[in-house]
C-alpha cells in the first residue's frame, strides 16, 4: 500500500533553517510528480511545492519562493524540502503528498 513518511520537523528559531524529508513506498516513485503542503492552525491545507518526476522542474508558492527548495532523490524513494529563513508564519504541519495520498504530517514550528 501507499505509504508516505514525513520526518524532520521541530522548533527552530526564525531565520533558522530545517529539511523535512518524505520517505514514499508502495509505488513507483520516480513516475510521481510529488508536492509538499502546510496547513497551520486555523487555516486550510496550501500547497508549498512541487516537484516533477525527474525533478527537473518545480514550483512554489509565492510565500515560500527563495527561501525553500524541493528536491528528490529517486534511488532513494524520498523527496525534501529544505526551508531557510524560517518565519513564524511558516508554522504549520507539513505534509508530503502523491497520487492523493498524504503523509502523517510533521510539525514546523518557528518561534523565538
Amino acid at each position: 500500500q501507499v505509504q508516505l513518511v514525513e520526518s524532520g520537523g521541530g522548533l527552530v528559531q526564525p531565520g533558522g533553517s530545517l529539511r523535512l524529508s518524505c520517505a514514499a513506498s508502495g509505488f513507483t516513485f520516480s513516475s510521481a510528480s510529488m508536492t509538499w503542503y502546510r496547513q497551520a492552525p486555523g487555516k486550510e491545507r496550501e500547497l508549498v511545492a512541487g516537484i516533477s518526476t525527474a525533478g527537473g522542474s518545480s514550483y512554489y508558492a509565492e510565500p515560500v519562493k527563495g527561501r525553500f527548495t524541493i528536491s528528490r532523490d529517486n534511488a532513494r524513494n524520498t523527496v525534501y524540502l529544505q526551508m531557510n529563513s524560517l518565519k513564524p508564519e511558516d508554522t504549520a504541519v507539513y505534509y508530503c503528498s502523491a497520487f492523493g495520498y498524504w503523509g502523517q504530517g510533521t510539525q514546523v514550528t518557528v518561534s523565538s
